[in-house]
């Protein structure tokens, strides 16, 4: 019962949050002179990977198991080539281990937001078990 109702906390938050990340993460790629979190992360890459971690692992709890998800998870991985294209013309270069970084994060918040899921979905864990 308790799983049910985390589940449910994920899924409404991450409804809530998924587009604010979403436009947050397009400013802090476009803007021509975007916040320096090096002191707090040390590595651009951290940034960018954290960043698609989440968006990926809030899609993951609002679609469940489905092949929305997938969808989803390929949408934000092209978004953010196409971010990485878009800082060329905003003063900024464009950078594809800043793109590789997104995509590792991407696959490792589907990888967890799926394994999450899995464990706190009760009816997943009742066709687990017959």
């Amino acid at each position: 019962m308790w799983k049910a109702k985390i589940l449910r906390s994920f899924q409404f938050l991450s409804t809530w949050l998924f587009w604010p990340g979403l436009v947050l993460i397009a400013w802090g790629e476009l803007t021509p002179n975007p916040p320096d979190l090096g002191s707090v992360l040390g590595w651009d890459k951290a940034q960018h990977f954290i960043a698609y971690f989440g968006l990926a692992g809030m899609a993951t709890m609002v679609f469940g198991f489905g092949p929305r998800l997938i969808q989803a998870i390929i949408a934000i991985i092209l978004f953010s080539g196409i971010l990485e294209i878009l800082q060329g013309f905003t003063g900024r270069d464009p950078d594809i281990l800043d793109f590789a970084a997104n995509s590792v994060g991407a696959l490792s918040g589907f990888g967890i937001g799926c394994l999450l899921y899995w464990w706190l979905d009760p009816l997943v864990g009742a066709r687990r078990r017959g």
